[in-house]
């Protein structure tokens, strides 16, 4: 039998989602799909459910793979067994992961209780297969950093590797390159590739279809939990995303937090990236001027994420640094909330560790106030902006919805407002675009541009992509690999 998994005509039977028409399609051995389609479309759940994660209304899913599997066994065995799925918050199967806090992984007291890379690669009985997955996915370099340490590229790599320790029959990647650079995701076109020379079936969630990998063979395109296309992927053709355009109803509000003013928003003399006892980058000097624009670009592990962490007062070796932001010197007197007040600030890591489950109005509320959850009542003037910036971001629908059962390109979307909602003197987005889809990306650059016209605000973008660079941007700090 040369099929894989056989979907007919389903039509799941899942809350508060409708799936307007019933969905087909047979993976066969070998076959490498691909569901594309925009942010919220169905992808991550419609790959729930040929988990098991979700029950049907109608239609059927067979899966004559485990045919094989219970010729192997008396127990009872189920899809989820043999099909692992890896995203951007599979760190938080990693049960030591679970109570870590963003600030946490720069404090080197709490660093220790936490496993080592090579600590969580071991698999007693299956040496020989650890050491292909190690080098397969270059992690020999990191055996002895601790997991709370990584990178999000870094551990992105160490995420898959894990989930292939025990050779599961399927792989489902959601976002597959989210996070990488671009040697990285070179490396993974070619682990792509091996894997599916090892008999491994896979399936890709992507929202770009720049994002669609090489060894792909078969697309299913979503649009609102409905089928537009199934079949080859040679056969498709990739229509190109229309221009976005924003109503202009959302004006940047005057702010007063933090308003004294300054010559340079940051600036550093000689400072150094030191990580885990480990000096990643050496004599940094960089000087930020009111209303300047930058991009910060490196390869994964180059210490970018850190560097931000020292302006953003998450990193307490910042203020022993000779670091001076809007002309103040860190540590000479100010608070973390002085500090945060005058930034927004929006990452990988922020999203990997905001597991507040509020409605997504309060996600963006919570930008006012610098706080993860919002602990602070808004006041009538704060609420409407928040809803006017949402709106203009095409994401007003998800106000009432709680902020974990979205989907994680439209919870990127509104970790991006609650950086930008309180107008901010600096603006930090590091890697902001992460699992949005084009016109999502479109929506964000245009709101980037509208908040650098204001001539006294400043910018730090980082990015993997060159040209996700905003056209405001005029200056360039790269940082060197490690």
């Amino acid at each position: 039998m040369n099929s894989f998994i056989k979907v007919s005509n389903i039509l799941p039977r899942i809350p508060d989602v409708r799936f307007p028409k019933p969905i087909s399609f047979t993976m066969n051995k070998g076959d490498v799909w691909t569901f594309y389609g925009p942010n919220g479309s169905g992808k991550t759940l419609l790959s729930e459910i040929i988990c098991g994660r979700y029950g049907l209304c109608s239609g059927s899913i067979d899966y004559p793979f485990l045919e094989e599997e219970r010729s192997k066994t008396t127990d009872f065995i189920y899809p989820r067994q043999f099909i692992k799925t890896i995203h951007f918050q599979s760190a938080y199967s990693f049960s030591d992961f679970r109570d870590a806090y963003y600030q946490q992984r720069f404090n080197v007291y709490e660093v220790e209780w936490y496993p080592t890379v090579g600590e969580l690669m071991q698999c007693e009985g299956n040496e020989e297969w650890v050491e292909k997955l190690i080098d397969l996915f270059r992690l020999s370099e990191l055996l002895t950093h601790r997991l709370i340490t990584l990178s999000s590229g870094q551990l992105r790599r160490l995420i898959i590797a894990k989930s292939l320790l025990e050779k599961p029959r399927m792989l489902i990647f959601d976002n597959p390159f989210i996070g990488l650079d671009v040697e990285t995701r070179h490396d993974m076109e070619e682990v792509f590739a091996y894997l599916k020379d090892q008999g491994i079936q896979m399936l890709f969630l992507v929202a770009d279809a720049r994002d669609i990998p090489a060894c792909s063979t078969h697309l299913l395109h979503l649009e609102e939990c409905t089928s537009v296309y199934s079949g080859p992927v040679e056969e498709y053709n990739v229509k190109p995303v229309e221009d976005v355009v924003l109503t202009g109803e959302y004006k940047f509000e005057p702010s007063d937090l933090g308003s004294e003013d300054c010559v340079n928003a940051v600036e550093m003399k000689h400072v150094s990236i030191v990580y885990d006892g480990i000096v990643f980058q050496g004599d940094i000097n960089w000087q930020i001027k009111k209303g300047e624009k930058w991009a910060l670009l490196g390869p994964n592990g180059s210490g970018k994420s850190t560097l931000l962490s020292y302006i953003f007062a998450d990193n307490p070796q910042g203020y022993s640094l000779p670091i001076w932001l809007f002309d103040r010197k860190r540590g000479s007197g100010e608070s973390i909330w002085d500090i945060k007040k005058r930034i927004g600030y929006t990452s990988s890591e922020m999203h990997l560790y905001y597991r507040e489950n509020v409605p997504c109005l309060k996600v963006v509320q919570s930008g006012f106030f610098d706080s993860v959850g919002l602990y602070r009542k808004c006041s009538e003037e704060q609420t409407e902006q928040a809803l006017l910036l949402m709106r203009e971001l095409g994401i007003d629908h998800l106000a009432d919805k709680p902020f974990l059962r979205v989907s994680a390109g439209e919870q990127r979307m509104l970790l991006f407002a609650r950086a930008i909602v309180k107008n901010p003197q600096l603006l930090i987005l590091d890697e902001p675009f992460h699992g949005m889809d084009v016109a999502n990306k479109k929506r964000c650059l245009k709101m980037i541009s509208t908040f650098a016209n204001q001539a006294d605000k400043s910018l730090i973008f980082v990015t993997h992509y060159k040209e996700e660079i905003p056209d405001c941007v005029n200056h360039i700090f790269e940082l060197a690999a490690h």
